[in-house]
């Protein structure tokens, strides 16, 4: 496998594809300093298609634990200003966004997990505009994996270093689709594939769906009159169409703040902030979480609940089938952007405003009485498998089966 091509057809996938990149736009690129190579590509091809600036933000998560080790929470819990306006500024010039995912999943493993919480309050409070305007779907932005030694070791214990890299490179490739003759042409068709199964949904006007499966799951999920279910492919608010997740098997919308009621169990390990949690379940009543558990990192799901105002309370509702590419690799990814489209998955917090029929133009202090969560967090969840039954009840009373043994019945 020649990764120097290999990067220039992902380059030329996210860059032309996903993102669609043309004459006069900025970007804005973070990514892990070990996925430099990567990066230069992405830049090139940016230039190439008539970027007229790309900014790129580098990140050394050496460096960062070291910070989480030795900063004090106060010092944490405060937010330079000029990061702050940083961010605002790109935004406010219409910027699209592409953040590069490839961390250790274990690399906060050890750290006070009250430093943890802190520091995520305090950048969702100091973000909060921007992260609204990025999850109203505002501008462009789009989220892709890169190899890295650490994450790439967590996943192929049982190779050396450098082979395990090069297996995760080739396995991130796969779910891009990019060894395909004509990766673009390959996404193209599952966007309208997705697109399909969003239509159905949207189509039925669920009042609910029902969930169930054989780990224990019972659980009823009021969706908000007027959802929308979205495929990979959305519009920003100047009319530009974008994939936000590559890869992504998903289509998804939003349940009703107060209207989820029953237990879930998850499926895969959350990886949040460096810290594993695995083997939970949430039980909700009136769409708040009134009881939890978890076998591997309670503090972490613990601090998740506490967090924030209604980070208790569900904010997304997405549907992937088993028999997804990524889910046929059989491979835990550790990282919630693989891991998450190779299983049926829920968010605990913030929702998309964008999947409610003119969410975009509805002001944050009405969102309550249209069923709309709010919060500074978002984080999902993993709850599908080869056992997940999905039913959805039209307001007519006639259900109709939407998941059968983990997959589309529709």
């Amino acid at each position: 496998m020649n990764l120097e091509k290999m990067f220039d057809k992902y380059a030329d996938l996210v860059i032309k594809c996903a993102l669609k990149i043309k004459a006069g736009d900025i970007l804005v690129i973070r990514s892990p300093i070990e996925a430099s190579l990567l990066t230069e590509n992405l830049v090139k091809k940016a230039y190439e298609e008539g970027a007229k600036k790309v900014q790129v933000d580098y990140s050394d998560e050496n460096i960062t634990k070291l910070k989480y080790t030795y900063e004090s929470e106060e010092t944490l819990s405060q937010v330079p200003e000029f990061l702050i306006e940083k961010e605002n500024y790109f935004i406010n010039k219409k910027a699209k966004y592409l953040s590069i995912t490839g961390g250790n999943p274990e690399l906060f493993k050890g750290i006070d997990s009250s430093k943890i919480k802190a520091a995520n309050v305090a950048n969702g409070i100091a973000f909060k505009d921007f992260s609204e305007k990025l999850m109203s779907n505002y501008t462009s932005w789009c989220v892709i994996g890169a190899a890295t030694k650490a994450w790439a070791a967590k996943v192929f214990p049982d190779l050396d270093e450098d082979e395990a890299k090069l297996k995760l490179w080739e396995e991130i490739f796969y779910t891009v689709r990019l060894f395909d003759d004509d990766p673009v042409e390959s996404m193209n068709k599952h966007i309208e594939n997705l697109d399909k199964y969003a239509e159905f949904l949207n189509k039925n006007n669920f009042r609910y769906l029902h969930y169930k499966s054989k780990k224990g799951t019972d659980l009823i999920v009021e969706l908000p009159k007027g959802y929308i279910f979205v495929g990979s492919e959305e519009k920003n608010s100047f009319g530009e169409d974008f994939v936000a997740n590559v890869p992504s098997e998903e289509v998804f919308s939003l349940p009703h703040k107060y209207g989820v009621n029953g237990i879930v169990y998850n499926t895969k390990p959350l990886n949040h902030s460096g810290v594993i949690v695995d083997k939970f379940y949430l039980k909700f009543k009136d769409g708040k979480v009134i009881d939890f558990d978890a076998e591997v990192g309670l503090d972490e799901l613990k601090n998740i609940l506490s967090c924030a105002k209604d980070s208790d309370r569900l904010g997304e509702v997405a549907l992937v089938p088993y028999d997804s590419p990524i889910s046929r690799r059989n491979i835990l990814f550790l990282n919630t952007l693989y891991d998450e489209n190779a299983s049926c998955h829920f968010a605990l917090g913030k929702a998309y405003p964008t999947c409610l029929k003119g969410g975009e133009n509805i002001d944050e202090k009405d969102y309550d009485k249209y069923g709309i969560n709010d919060s500074i967090v978002h984080v999902d969840f993993m709850v599908g498998d080869e056992s997940t039954q999905i039913t959805g009840q039209r307001w007519d009373g006639t259900i109709v089966k939407i998941f059968e043994n983990g997959n589309f019945a529709i």
